[in-house]
């Protein structure tokens, strides 16, 4: 079998949770509650690699104030279904000291990435860090960090699409997915 074949496979087996109209009624919500909070802070606005490209690419066309846009990457993930040590790629490029920060990020499932990266900027300097999720996982875990906005929650299931991977694959969808349960 191919690896497109498997992709294919997959997305077919898949059940659809939020579809591309949910989610992108979603983003303009959170962009307005976004804007609400932060509109007169310029803040700084951090996209998380690779997951949060869908999710700030088309959050950032709705905000409709001055910001700064940068990215930073860290995973845990890499091309796995469980999460592993957290790996630093890449740091912002832009100062964050004196500045408000809004990271946006893919999913918070446990929040040991957010919470490590929201640490990571106010030790930085930020004078405040406030975070973004397309997706938060009910999962029942304690989390060491709770997003300030959240677009979505998704089922305690391994979830791909609007940025989130299933082996390497399938971040360009426009809506949400959880694999098959066995």
């Amino acid at each position: 079998m191919t690896e497109i074949q498997e992709a294919e496979d997959i997305l077919a087996s898949a059940e659809l949770i939020h579809s591309a109209e949910a989610v992108a009624a979603a983003v303009t919500r959170i962009a307005g509650e976004i804007a609400e909070k932060l509109r007169d802070s310029n803040p700084v606005l951090l996209c998380v690699m690779s997951g949060g490209v869908p999710f700030a690419g088309q959050l950032m066309t709705q905000l409709r104030f001055p910001l700064d846009f940068d990215y930073l990457h860290v995973t845990r993930y890499g091309q796995d279904t469980a999460g592993g040590a957290l790996s630093w790629r890449s740091a912002p490029w832009i100062s964050v000291k004196g500045r408000t920060v809004l990271v946006v990020d893919d999913i918070l499932d446990e929040g040991l990435t957010l919470a490590a990266v929201a640490e990571r900027m106010l030790k930085l300097g930020a004078t405040e860090c406030f975070t973004a999720v397309a997706a938060e996982k009910l999962n029942g875990k304690e989390k060491p960090i709770r997003a300030d906005f959240v677009a979505l929650t998704v089922p305690d299931r391994f979830v791909f699409g609007f940025g989130m991977d299933v082996r390497g694959t399938w971040r360009n969808l426009p809506a949400i997915y959880a694999l098959k349960e066995s």
